[in-house]
């Protein structure tokens, strides 16, 4: 979670972490960083110990048991307490004007959305009051956030937002924006599935290939969780697809697959192959193929910091039309910030634009 000031850039930062250790011993883990800059970095980050978190082993995958020595015990309603509190504490203590909390944690499985549940806010609400094992810890954590007043980021690629999110987050008037930071080989996709329907060239192949060593890659690696990001990034070239209707008269898409692999030695350092197969003039055909290698981490940083510092602006802003009476806010979807994420929450009825350059523009 990100704390504001009004002072434009004061931000302050705390967060939750199923596992203990401090930002400085996190980071020696992560070996991202240079070595000299742990080093220069140290004394300020081994000062930031991660506030215990919600573990639902159920929701992630059973390799990130390990690292899990800091975890919140009691019921759903018990633990979702707890994270309002932890919200309060950290902007009482540090005098913030704002709290916004973004999720940046471990993919989880796809949450089942069915009536009872999680459809409507009442719904969601007693489900966490009667311990549902159903709902996810970013759910809870989406709860906690709206009814403390916070906007709140997904940046991970789960369906966090079920409908009973939604519908607390416009009662309350609290923003919400998601899904998934978009930093590498879905945002070139986005750019160049694009261009080539733009251009009358028929994309009816593609196949995306990543491996990475990094702790996100290990927890992708189990099939529930692999699956809540194949769909996130699968999902990106719809709206360009069914924006050209003389190439694909028949309304059948390009087949398209998704394949994620962890490899521990590459690390932080991911490796995209993309192979994209067109139909040309006269049944030909033309394919490009790309390879991409990239920090991942380093791609996702600069994302959060953006997504905060837009969603506080976003905050601060109202709208009045002529003939209106009083300015208003936006609505509680902040789709405004889509072209930062893969699979954009938008409000019903609006459509999902993932052409980056469309997504820019609107």
């Amino acid at each position: 979670s990100s704390g504001i000031n009004a002072e434009y850039g004061d931000i302050e930062v705390d967060g939750w972490d199923i596992s203990g250790m401090n930002l400085a011993e996190s980071m020696e883990r992560a070996r991202v960083l240079d070595y000299s800059l742990q080093k220069q970095l140290r004394p300020y980050m081994e000062k930031i110990v991660p506030r215990a978190s919600i573990y639902c082993p159920d929701f992630i995958a059973a390799n990130q048991e390990a690292r899990a020595d800091n975890i919140l015990s009691g019921s759903k309603q018990n633990m979702m307490t707890r994270i309002r509190e932890d919200i309060r504490d950290f902007k009482e203590k540090k005098n913030l004007d704002k709290v916004i909390v973004l999720w940046t944690a471990n993919t989880e499985r796809f949450a089942d959305i069915r009536p009872g549940l999680n459809t409507t806010a009442e719904e969601l609400l007693n489900s966490i009051n009667n311990d549902e094992e159903e709902v996810s810890p970013s759910t809870i954590f989406a709860v906690a956030s709206i009814l403390e007043g916070c906007t709140y980021i997904n940046g991970s690629p789960q369906n966090t937002f079920v409908p009973g999110v939604v519908e607390l987050a416009e009662m309350e008037g609290v923003y919400i924006a998601g899904d998934d930071f978009k930093s590498g080989q879905t945002k070139f996709k986005s750019v160049l599935v694009d261009f080539l329907v733009g251009a009358g060239i028929k994309p009816v192949s593609i196949v995306s290939y990543n491996h990475l060593g990094n702790n996100d890659g290990k927890n992708l690696s189990a099939p529930s969780q692999f699956r809540s990001k194949e769909i996130s990034k699968s999902n990106v070239v719809d709206d360009m697809v069914n924006s050209n209707k003389i190439l694909y008269a028949d309304g059948k898409k390009p087949d398209h697959c998704v394949v994620i692999k962890y490899v521990p030695y590459v690390q932080d350092s991911k490796r995209a192959m993309d192979e994209y197969i067109s139909e040309i003039f006269m049944n030909g055909s033309n394919t490009i193929v790309c390879h991409n290698t990239c920090e991942d981490s380093l791609l996702a940083s600069p994302l959060i910091l953006d997504l905060v510092i837009l969603a506080e602006l976003c905050e601060r802003i109202t709208i009045q039309l002529d003939g209106e009476p009083q300015p208003r806010r936006f609505t509680s979807i902040l789709s405004l910030l889509s072209y930062l994420l893969k699979a954009p929450l938008v409000p019903a009825g609006t459509p999902v634009i993932n052409a980056l350059f469309k997504q820019r523009a609107s």
